[in-house]
């Protein structure tokens, strides 16, 4: 997509499911929020992030990009997950803290969309994930 096209590309997705940056800054506030309180997936990001104002920030370009097609975010998020102790219950309840946030913040649509998205990123982490826990310097799964 070019850089020209984003704007009514985005425009056409937020008629459609009322996603602005707006809900997304919500969601990703709402859903970190409940990752942060959770004991299976709060220790995980406590052990790796101090400072959570870049994080968020960082998470909603993502979510931008990601739903709305803004371009906004520049990064790599599978090396980046790739170390982490996680296995198949940990992408599950991320899953599931994720579609109850996208519910409560998002329009039906816009929780349909994001969802589908969170669901299509977390089969793709779990691929990379796995792959390099089979590796022989891999870091053990945790179950």
């Amino acid at each position: 997509m070019t850089d020209s096209a984003r704007p009514e590309v985005t425009a056409a997705i937020t008629a459609e499911t009322g996603l602005d940056e707006d809900v997304l800054r919500e969601l990703v506030h709402g859903f970190y929020d409940k990752v942060r309180r959770d004991p299976m997936l709060g220790p995980i990001f406590a052990d790796r992030i101090d400072d959570w104002d870049p994080h968020l920030d960082r998470m909603v370009a993502f979510w931008s990009s990601v739903a709305l097609m803004t371009g906004r975010y520049h990064g790599r998020p599978v090396p980046k997950h790739m170390p982490l102790p996680i296995g198949e219950a940990h992408f599950d309840r991320w899953l599931t803290l994720f579609r109850e946030t996208a519910h409560e913040v998002c329009s039906p649509a816009g929780a349909e969309l994001v969802i589908e998205r969170a669901e299509r990123i977390a089969q793709s982490l779990r691929m990379a994930v796995a792959n390099a826990q089979s590796a022989p310097d891999a870091v053990p799964v945790l179950r």
